[in-house]
């Protein structure tokens, strides 16, 4: 096992010793091992196979044992017998927002709860009403919970679904009788939560095919196999799909399952109104088909640009076609440099030197450090002397950098009442400010707008960080009326992030066309702990890409000279 396996396998063991309700020092020991696990700069099997494990801090000699045991054989007696102690429903409760193992060691003991129906109806009952710790609200936030974890049941984040799908590509491009494959359907528009996994296909043997799709490795199980269309489900759970067309009909069934229903309905309209109709297996001119090799020659013989697969969801890419307005969709080689990078002053897990170096090995000329403020004591905020402390380390680090630039930044919480947690001085002294909520998620609409707006209008905001709050198959965003925000924003230059975390991709993509209509730049920010992080840039380029960004509505794509003069002219007087 590696690091971040063997410290999954410690956080377990900590988790069920608290559901079990077993002394807390031994739930904090192990949780504090595995941070230290996950933060270790040596090799883990070396120290391992030589017991030098004991020697360092937060590792005792059984926990040690355990991690031997993990890194030399990958098994562990004691998680298999801690498993059988609690039935399994009781984990996926875990899953809801706020049910943590106190709460959801209390439901299981004191009520006999031990799955999400079981939860469900308990609270519906109002049978959480009386438990220590719990009430009213707590069963509303619950309930509201459970239906967040059914809304998005057999569901996967992009990153998630993606990684399956080109998995599954990949094993349908290796024999010859494939003569075409593209993956199709929500993947390829780049939804950030995806159901299931679409591949159009084109071959010579259509039979062969389908005994080649369905013999892929990590299929559990085929759903369904017939001439044209197959379906399996892999290890994973998600479902993948097939369809296998001759390839002349290859192009028009790639367009007809890439785009929403939406898109495509739009699109035969478009047809129509060409005087064309046009189906899933062609594009036809009084009843005779038009050829077309490519989509792009689809999109061609209906007069208008190519439009890429992430904007099909017919949210205007139609009519800016039309409009023959031209569009250099921003691309990952755009990003010149990164905001939003946290380190180990908060809670990073790499020093501020290493994520300089990664972000140069990634060809970027700038590095916006913006470790946590001191509000979030929670994930090591940093005080005004730690502050201080981290600045006084990027000059000595800008010093000695040829061409490239740490900007000194910070994640400022927003207060309940929109103010930023540290004194104008101190923010002056900053390069750029983020300003996030990360508390009192709990609002109503207005409350929450209001209290964005009162921070977007403090002078020192440079950045909106993650809009809405919102966790991707863990929790809604908070309501907050996103027109008045962007307004709120264009009218004080403030920069609203798209954060590229797979679990936030937040702005949503469906709010960016109004964001660039209102002349609201977008800066995609990785919001990175670790330097693996970095490379979640990816996925926001995908989102801002959906909502229509060219590279000049992308800050971060400027070079770093113009950076410099525009953080400077968003600072105040």
């Amino acid at each position: 096992m590696n690091k971040s396996e063997v410290a999954a396998v410690l956080n377990e063991i900590g988790t069920i010793y608290d559901l079990l309700g077993e002394n807390p020092f031994k739930v904090r020991a192990h949780h504090n091992a595995a941070r230290v696990v996950e933060t270790l700069g040596e090799d883990l099997a070396k120290l391992a196979t030589s017991g030098e494990l004991t020697k360092i801090k937060g590792i005792g000699k059984q926990i040690a044992a355990k991690i031997e045991s993990l890194v030399k054989t990958g098994e562990l007696s004691e998680l298999a017998e801690l498993r059988s102690k609690a039935p399994e429903g009781v984990f996926q409760i875990l899953k809801i927002p706020g049910m943590g193992p106190k709460k959801v060691g209390a439901v299981w003991r004191e009520l006999g709860v031990t799955t999400i129906g079981e939860l469900e109806y308990a609270c519906n009952e109002n049978r959480l009403l009386d438990l220590d710790g719990f009430g009213a609200k707590s069963q509303e936030n619950i309930l509201r919970g459970i239906e967040t974890i059914k809304k998005f049941a057999d569901a996967s984040l992009l990153p998630d679904a993606l990684n399956q799908a080109e998995k599954a590509l990949e094993h349908m491009l290796k024999q010859s009788f494939v003569i075409r494959a593209e993956l199709a359907g929500s993947v390829r528009r780049a939804r950030e939560i995806v159901k299931d996994v679409d591949i159009v296909a084109s071959s010579s043997d259509p039979e062969a095919a389908m005994d080649h799709f369905t013999a892929m490795p990590g299929a559990v199980e085929v759903i369904s196999k017939g001439k044209t269309k197959s379906s399996l489900r892999l290890e994973s759970g998600i479902q993948v799909d097939i369809r296998v067309v001759a390839d002349d009909q290859f192009p028009y069934v790639l367009h007809h399952f890439t785009g929403s229903r939406e898109h495509n309905t739009a699109m035969r309209q478009l047809a129509r109104s060409k005087g064309m109709k046009m189906n899933e297996y062609g594009l036809f001119r009084e009843g005779k088909p038009t050829p077309c090799d490519s989509e792009k020659e689809i999109f061609e013989a209906l007069g208008i640009g190519f439009i890429p697969p992430e904007r099909r969801e017919n949210i205007g890419e139609i009519e800016q076609a039309l409009a023959g307005e031209p569009v250099s969709y921003v691309d990952v080689s755009d990003i010149a440099g990164v905001f939003h990078c946290h380190t180990n002053y908060s809670d990073g897990r790499e020093t501020l030197k290493t994520m300089v170096n990664a972000c140069i090995e990634r060809g970027y000329g700038y590095l916006g450090v913006a470790d946590h403020s001191r509000t979030a004591s929670y994930a090591g905020g940093l005080s005004i002397d730690d502050l201080k402390r981290q600045s006084d380390e990027i000059d000595r680090l800008n010093k000695n950098l040829n061409g490239f630039h740490v900007f000194k930044g910070i994640e400022s919480d927003i207060l309940a009442d929109g103010s930023l947690d540290y004194p104008e001085e101190t923010l002056d002294r900053l390069d750029f400010v983020i300003a996030s909520v990360h508390s009192g998620f709990i609002s109503d609409e207005k409350k929450m707008t209001e209290r964005l707006i009162t921070a977007i209008n403090n002078p020192y905001t440079t950045m909106l960080g993650h809009p809405t709050g919102r966790l991707l198959l863990g929790r809604e965003g908070y309501p907050v009326n996103m027109d008045r925000i962007i307004e709120a924003c264009a009218k004080n230059s403030v920069i609203i992030e798209l954060n590229s975390n797979p679990h936030r991709l937040d702005i949503d993509w469906r709010h960016i066309g109004s964001a660039r209509a209102a002349g609201v730049k977008i800066s995609i920010n990785p919001d990175a702990h670790r330097i693996p992080g970095l490379d979640h840039v990816k996925y926001g380029v995908m989102q801002a890409r959906k909502g229509g960004c060219g590279k000049t509505d992308v800050f971060n794509t400027l070079p770093l000279d113009e950076v410099k003069m525009a953080l400077t002219k968003l600072k105040p007087a």
